[in-house]
């Protein structure tokens, strides 16, 4: 039997020691499958960006396990966990995040130098992966000469270019207007229905999170809430 990509066993997070401590995640389990699209939903100090992080292989559970695609990530060395978010995960952020005075090529095939692809593979992957955003004609642009929602797809771009698992998109339209969310929104969830891609996102608008096949929320470092919804759109 294939096992879940994502799976969260009892996982809790707590940062501090005696009076401060403060316990983020409170016994977290969380199954998540190939092909999902996830929304993270709750209030401040609920528990979902800490949730995202480890998920990421930017933090670690302080007891629980976490196993991506049946492998136990706390066994693995900060070396293998790094090689997990390079190859499997993409990261797409509310800030973009992308180097000024930079081409939205060469922004794109920044992560593929990590990967030490040879130059021409670079270009040949990132100009495919600015065609699927819809970019195609912008790759001499720097960030300054396009719109907040052509970096947010240049970041999307980006993230696409390492060929990942998942997607992890923390509050990706938080910068943008709402005629520039919807039209994020639109293609993330045109990626995950053409390309299979798995999508978990943190936000904090429902309407944004209708875009999702599944809703999580949480509240106090547990989950509360989990169920299927049908996606806007």
């Amino acid at each position: 039997m294939t096992p879940p990509l994502i799976a969260l066993r009892g996982v809790t997070r707590s940062y501090g020691t005696g009076e401060a401590q403060v316990r983020a995640l409170d016994g977290v389990d969380l199954t998540i499958t190939k092909g999902e699209f996830v929304a993270i939903m709750g209030p401040s100090g609920s528990g979902k960006s800490t949730t995202m992080n480890i998920i990421g292989c930017l933090d670690r559970p302080s007891s629980g396990e976490y196993l991506f695609q049946g492998t136990p990530v706390q066994g693995l060395s900060n070396d293998q966990r790094a090689l997990l978010r390079r190859h499997a995960l993409g990261f797409v952020f509310q800030g973009f995040n992308l180097l000024a005075r930079t081409s939205a090529l060469e922004n794109v095939e920044l992560p593929l130098i990590y990967k030490g692809l040879p130059r021409e593979a670079r270009e040949a992957r990132a100009r495919l992966a600015l065609e699927k955003v819809g970019l195609q004609g912008r790759e001499d642009h720097d960030p300054s000469q396009l719109s907040g929602g052509q970096q947010q797809r240049v970041a999307i771009a980006r993230a696409l270019a390492g060929d990942p698992t998942v997607i992890l998109a923390d509050e990706p339209t938080g910068n943008l207007d709402s005629h520039r969310s919807h039209e994020i929104m639109t293609l993330l969830q045109k990626l995950n229905r053409d390309e299979g891609i798995t999508i978990v996102m943190v936000t904090h608008e429902d309407d944004i999170a209708a875009y999702a096949g599944r809703l999580l929320i949480f509240t106090d470092g547990k989950l509360t809430r989990d169920e299927t919804i049908t996606p806007r759109g």
